[in-house]
């Protein structure tokens, strides 16, 4: 009987012990509620389409412009906290688990054909520059060094969206569906001037859309009632202007069209397509 109480007393000693460790090992709530439990869902899947009633399409390319206002929470927090991450370090952070496929964008097409591991994009986004230093014993002579540094999510201050405007005949719809995403990060000569913007990878937005579901996005008015990215792109909650609609000569607005005639011209396309969602209709 005495061996039993002490059994007892010793598995009792050892829950206590396993419990109380597990306890101080786990970090205090930041906060009123458990708020990562709100993002762990899956997207809105999409309506079906049937081909025979696929009647009408528009291919267009955006631009998202972090430093727009209404684009800032894409580009915000530059430091992760409190499992919110900026739209950037979302996407990067999947490719590097394996979650996402980086496609390249340095061909001549954006189409999703040939993908690059994540090794091969970290040594796209890495900046290399040669400088000249001198050494801190005799002779003092000076030596040249190569010296990388690393992407920094900070870069990246734009997005290129390729979209698909259709027309539904069997639910009478005109709608859009994202196609693909393509951070584009600020490039740099070797003296430190600007040297232009470049786009570094295209994502299949579809393929991404799990990753986005379980990001939030803050919320200037309401921090109780944050979206997640997959919730922002389908309820299209950012600013962007257009930079291409295909064509028959496969050209971008800027080949022919700049300043403010490029604007004009940005602004007529989105003006045909509110049209022509109106002229399907008759009042």
């Amino acid at each position: 009987m005495k061996q039993i109480i002490i059994i007892l007393a010793a598995v009792l000693c050892i829950t206590i012990s396993s419990y109380s460790q597990a306890i101080l090992n786990t970090p205090p709530l930041d906060g009123v509620i458990d708020k990562t439990e709100r993002f762990e869902k899956e997207p809105v899947p999409y309506a079906y389409v049937r081909t025979s009633d696929y009647v009408w399409e528009r291919r267009i390319w955006r631009t998202i412009d972090f430093k727009e206002k209404m684009n800032q929470v894409m580009y915000y927090p530059e430091v992760p906290h409190n499992n919110w991450r900026n739209f950037i370090t979302v996407i990067m952070d999947a490719l590097r688990e394996g979650t996402l496929t980086a496609y390249d964008a340095t061909s001549a097409t954006d189409e999703f054909t040939t993908p690059l591991s994540y090794k091969e994009l970290m040594e796209r986004t890495d900046r290399t520059q040669t400088v000249q230093l001198q050494r801190n014993y005799p002779p003092y002579d000076y030596y040249d060094t190569v010296l990388v540094e690393k992407f920094n999510p900070s870069h990246v201050k734009s997005l290129r969206i390729k979209e698909d405007w259709y027309f539904d005949k069997q639910r009478s719809m005109l709608e859009v569906r994202i196609i693909g995403l393509c951070p584009v990060v600020d490039r740099f000569n070797e003296d430190g001037s600007y040297r232009g913007p470049s786009p570094m990878f295209w994502i299949n937005f579809a393929e991404a859309r799990p990753v986005l579901a379980k990001a939030e996005v803050f919320n200037r008015f309401n921090g109780a009632a944050r979206m997640s990215y997959d919730e922002f792109f389908w309820k299209r909650m950012f600013s962007s202007y257009i930079t291409k609609v295909d064509n028959q000569y496969d050209r971008s607005i800027a080949e022919y069209a700049t300043g403010m005639d490029a604007v004009l011209e940005s602004q007529r396309i989105k003006d045909e397509l509110l049209n022509f969602e109106q002229n399907l209709w008759e009042y």
